[in-house]
């Protein structure tokens, strides 16, 4: 078998269906499986995924987190690549699967990651522009550097099999592993030709839980990095003016009311970098230059 999909979720099933019909429709002959991992939905998740034909692994809320879940839907796969695919991100085009999976199972690369790109009238306007910082329109592969990200991407099963997901950490897992699998050798790549819509609908207080969480990860991945209060305030102001120029440049303001947006960019930008302050501010600093690189909007 080609390729084993691995989709973590948790009450996912105001997107899924789509997901599980993006999956279906793609070309490319690759002969693959779908593995749902659920942490106890309550939504009609796993029936979804059931009707559609995936195999159901299970765990529990206690045992979560980021790399278990991962870790347990990898044992469970039969695919020589195992693709990793939020429970939100619905393919973008009908030859996703088979550009992803094609430098990993080619042995260009061992771990592979692919473009996110938002949707208009579901996506905030903020996370469209860190999507097209972090997913820019050209691959590399393979790149420089560890960045990755496994809401849509691609694994060895091979180097899985020898590097599984730490199971501790708060999240980045997928970051963790890139920087121990380069450390080591191994080749990261970017695919921009395998797409998918990410789709975050989040209350705020889960917007600055999530960037929390991985500030904290992230001090786990490279610890001399440290973000203090003056950092928020200059990246959370920075962000926001970029932000509101790029919406009034594209014409996104006129069609949509001004205000409306502008305090949509506004709590978005300080939810990201508040959440980034509370989850590193008890490290060392780090550089302003290197700093800048992980954080800074553009």
């Amino acid at each position: 078998m080609d390729a084993t999909i691995v989709i973590r979720t948790y009450n996912e099933a105001r997107w899924l269906g789509e997901v599980l019909d993006g999956i279906a429709a793609q070309t490319g002959g690759v002969n693959y499986e779908t593995v749902l991992v659920d942490s106890g939905s309550t939504d009609g998740t796993v029936e979804i995924a059931r009707a559609r034909g995936c195999r159901i692994e299970t765990i529990a809320k206690t045992d979560f987190t980021f790399g278990r879940s991962l870790n347990q839907g990898c044992a469970a796969s039969h695919g020589k690549v195992l693709v990793f695919l939020s429970g939100h991100c619905i393919p973008a085009s009908h030859d996703w699967l088979v550009r992803l999976i094609e430098p990993v199972l080619d042995s260009r690369v061992s771990y592979a990651y692919g473009r996110q790109i938002g949707r208009a009238g579901v996506s905030k306007f903020s996370e469209e522009m860190l999507f097209r910082k972090y997913f820019p329109e050209h691959s590399s592969v393979p790149q420089e550097g560890f960045f990755c990200n496994n809401a849509n991407a691609a694994l060895s099963a091979e180097v899985w099999a020898e590097n599984p997901f730490d199971e501790e950490i708060t999240g980045l897992e997928d970051m963790m592993l890139a920087k121990s699998l380069t450390e080591a050798g191994h080749a990261i790549g970017y695919v921009a030709g395998a797409p998918v819509f990410h789709l975050h609908e989040e209350k705020w207080s889960q917007v600055m839980t999530r960037y929390e969480r991985e500030a904290v990860a992230m001090q786990q991945i490279m610890p001399e990095l440290h973000v203090g209060f003056m950092d928020f305030a200059r990246y959370a102001i920075a962000g926001a003016g970029l932000d509101w120029r790029e919406a009034v440049a594209s014409g996104r303001t006129k069609r949509r009311s001004e205000i409306k947006i502008a305090i949509e960019i506004a709590l978005f930008r300080f939810c990201q970098y508040w959440g980034t302050y509370r989850g590193a501010n008890d490290h060392r600093r780090l550089l302003r230059e290197r700093k800048d690189r992980y954080y800074y909007p553009r």
